[in-house]
């Protein structure tokens, strides 16, 4: 499970930013408890805040950690692609990344520093009986392992300068390395744009397809398939019943083979079932409402991150969705019941009414600052009256108790409109 994670100098933000996942009212059923972690962990995290400043830039920090440890050892050659600050000191500054989390039972802090050629510093630390030990640093050229640390003996001969030994340490199958890169490289990432390298121009329903049909390359259970192959608890019934969550009209699945083309071979289809009067229609996914085609395409990476135990990131949540079906993704994160190993879901939202889906440890705001630059911070960080309990959070943050809400000029507007004469130059 993440715990914190810092970044600096990413896109807007440059100074030093942290989205911590540790509770801060901790007796409640939707935290998590670890025997050697003195403090619960949340499963969910909301980001609000303004049009551009910053909040999908925090999940894209996120996102370009995990793609860095899953493709720097066969992707990245000549230069690191980095998305560094665009002003001042930026492009000339290493971008820092900084991440804890459990995995097995066990604390890691895994740090990050590189700039447009190479990796600047790598470390791996863990903290397995009540001290931190460090596991391997490195720094430019020189790396440094754990005295009779397993597995590591072929890692140095698939370094480059742009390689992370973190992405080596699981080619060669280093017992740490695989477990926390797995964890760091399995984050689940949504509604960011389709970059060079974050996206290989996967379909917009494709991810959920896979979990219906394949079998994921981390040992996914799929959903559909024959009696025999089709492991325990995997009832195709689950996604159906999940999709009446978006339309109660959906009565069951229809699955067509389709001949693929020139090549040959054939592809599956997926058509949903719908009664009205008369005989049942087969629409088409492409055919479903925006808001059935979005709970469609979220339903395979939420189901594969809580079946893994996962982290998924998830950019405006509220896109297309109805704000009861976004606080239903959001409550089986929370609940136990259905989220019995732990995934995390982190998400941006313009919608104030998830804030009543939210506890106040799990509410974070960007502000742009005066520079341009992205401020993150928790809601719980503010203190007394403006943030009890008890307190709505919806009506608080939108009478601006907290910032990070956008400021509209009406006069403004009213004069953009043409509904009030522009005043005389130099006057307002």
């Amino acid at each position: 499970m993440l715990l914190r994670f810092q970044v600096s100098n990413h896109r807007s933000i440059l100074e030093r930013v942290e989205l911590s996942m540790i509770a801060v009212d901790e007796e409640r059923a939707a935290t998590r408890g670890f025997d050697r972690l003195s403090e619960r962990v949340l499963t969910v995290a909301g980001i609000y805040g303004p049009n551009a400043s910053g909040k999908s830039n925090v999940l894209d920090a996120m996102a370009w950690l995990s793609m860095a440890v899953r493709t720097s050892l066969r992707g990245w050659e000549d230069y690191i692609p980095r998305d560094a600050h665009r002003f001042g000191r930026g492009p000339d500054s290493p971008s820092e990344f900084d991440l804890d989390l459990v995995v097995g039972s066990v604390r890691y802090a895994y740090r990050l520093e590189v700039n447009d050629s190479a990796v600047l510093f790598e470390s791996l630390d863990n903290y397995p009986e009540g001290r931190w030990r460090n596991l391997f640093t490195r720094r430019k050229g020189e790396i440094d392992f754990r005295r009779g640390l397993d597995g590591t003996r072929g890692i140095p001969d698939l370094l480059t300068p742009t390689t992370l030994a973190l992405s080596a340490g699981r080619r060669v199958g280093a017992t740490h390395f695989r477990s926390i890169g797995q964890a760091v490289a399995g984050m689940r990432v949504l509604g960011l744009p389709r970059r060079r390298f974050l996206g290989t121009g996967v379909g917009p329903f494709d991810h959920t397809m896979r979990l219906l049909f394949e079998a994921d390359e981390a040992g996914q259970p799929r959903l559909f398939g024959t009696s025999e192959d089709r492991p325990a608890g995997t009832d195709p019934s689950l996604v159906l019943d999940l999709i009446r969550f978006a339309d109660p009209g959906v009565e069951d699945f229809s699955i067509a083979e389709e001949e693929s083309g020139r090549l040959g071979g054939s592809r599956r289809h997926l058509g949903l079932v719908h009664r009205g009067e008369g005989e049942p229609v087969i629409l088409d996914l492409e055919e479903e409402s925006a808001g059935t085609q979005t709970w469609f395409r979220l339903i395979g990476p939420a189901l594969a991150a809580l079946r893994l135990g996962r982290v998924l990131l998830l950019d405006e949540i509220d896109a297309s969705l109805h704000p009861r079906l976004s606080a239903r993704l959001i409550e089986i994160f929370q609940d136990p019941g259905t989220n019995t190993r732990g995934a995390q879901l982190v998400f941006t939202s313009h919608d104030t009414s998830l804030l009543n889906s939210l506890n106040r440890d799990e509410v974070w705001l960007t502000e742009k600052a005066p520079d341009a630059t992205t401020r993150l911070f928790g809601l719980a960080e503010f203190r007394g009256e403006r943030v009890r309990k008890s307190l709505n959070l919806e009506k608080a943050y939108l009478q601006g108790r907290f910032g990070a809400v956008p400021e509209v000029d009406q006069v403004a507007v009213r004069r953009a409109l043409g509904l009030v004469s522009q005043p005389p130059d130099g006057q307002d």
